[in-house]
């Protein structure tokens, strides 16, 4: 059973110095492929550097909207140098975080939609975080077209109809371990309607650890649980959730098998 984990951080601090320990942890669990998200220059230069360093791990790179108050025009001129590697799969994360309110929302707003325009006219697919804010990430999304150069809405948590509104834009919806919850029947019930070449499974990782590790640090490996969840739900098999999910990882960002 080969996995892509679609989504996770393992540029981030509690994984310093023991990335190979953990790309091997999750090997053994039949995590074969990763793509390794940023958020800032910072981050975004660490998911580079292990993009380059392990041949099965990919790069995206993008302005988190909690952080988009630090974005400028140098910002993004970094951001377009970083965005030309040949590891990039994607843009991202980016988006609308009205939770945590760290940054003003219309700044949110206003760097949301740039990067949108960016990912439009290097065709290009944006990974999407969206908390609390699904009414202006649709709009702002469906404005842009998105459905022209392909759109993940990472660690989905909404419902059914929520669901379908972004797979109407065309866009894939991506599950991270909230969904092996036992107190998450929106997602569970969102997670049964998805179309089998529209699914994702990612970790998100160092956060939202699945089941049966709930409450301890998550690792890339951990989204075997997130499949078995899945499979569970959709009444199939964890190899056939992990077939979809592989071979659905391999088209949104425009990757070979081999590669």
């Amino acid at each position: 059973m080969d996995i892509f984990d679609s989504h996770t951080h393992l540029n981030d601090t509690p994984y310093h110095g023991k990335e190979a320990s953990y790309i091997e942890a999750a090997r053994k669990l039949g995590v074969k492929k990763m793509a390794i998200v940023g958020s800032d220059t910072t981050l975004n230069a660490g998911a580079l550097q292990l993009a380059r360093q392990y041949a099965n791990l990919y790069a995206i790179v993008g302005w988190h909207p909690e952080s988009s108050k630090d974005y400028d025009a140098a910002k993004e001129a970094v951001l377009l140098e970083q965005l030309a590697d040949p590891k990039v799969v994607a843009l991202g994360e980016i988006g609308l975080d009205y939770h945590w309110n760290t940054s003003p929302r219309e700044i949110q707003r206003r760097v949301f939609r740039r990067q949108l325009e960016l990912a439009r006219s290097l065709h290009i697919p944006v990974s999407i975080h969206s908390r609390d804010a699904f009414e202006d990430t649709y709009t702002l999304l469906k404005t842009a077209h998105v459905e022209e150069f392909g759109a993940i809405m990472h660690s989905f948590t909404g419902d059914a109809d929520w669901a379908r509104r972004f797979l109407d834009l065309g866009m894939y919806i991506s599950y991270s371990g909230i969904v092996s919850f036992k107190n998450a029947p929106e997602e569970h019930a969102s997670a049964k309607i998805i179309p089998s070449d529209r699914l994702l499974v990612e970790t998100d990782a160092p956060y939202l650890t699945p089941t049966p590790y709930r409450g301890r640090q998550n690792q890339p490996g951990y989204t075997r649980y997130v499949v078995e969840a899945l499979a569970k739900l959709r009444e199939t098999t964890p190899e056939t959730i992990a077939k979809q999910t592989w071979d659905n990882a391999h088209r949104i960002f425009k990757l070979k098998e081999d590669a």
